[in-house]
């Protein structure tokens, strides 16, 4: 399944399912897919995310081996994300994905 995060402020965003709805339960969600977060909510949707983000890495950081150099972090993935939730709150937009 692949996910697509949407906002007037950004282009399209797809993700695969798995790592999209993990990033949107981040983002405080129900992981619900299609939904929307309305434009009052998106600061602290995007909070939620980069706090959780950085949660996830001091517990990866304290507990993987360090060669995992083939795997791409959640940190990593969720970047255009962020972009799309910054771009969301600057402009004021909701942000759906279906």
């Amino acid at each position: 399944m692949l996910v697509t995060f949407q906002s007037n402020a950004y282009g399209n965003i797809m993700m695969f399912g798995d790592e999209a709805i993990r990033l949107i339960k981040m983002m405080g969600h129900s992981g619900t897919v299609p939904s929307a977060i309305l434009a009052e909510a998106v600061p602290a949707a995007l909070s939620n995310l980069l706090e959780g983000i950085h949660k996830e890495k001091q517990h990866t950081t304290s507990s993987k081996p360090v060669d995992t150099e083939d795997e791409v972090s959640i940190a990593h993935r969720a970047l255009p994300l962020i972009a799309l939730l910054e771009s969301a709150v600057s402009h004021k937009c909701d942000v759906l994905w279906k």
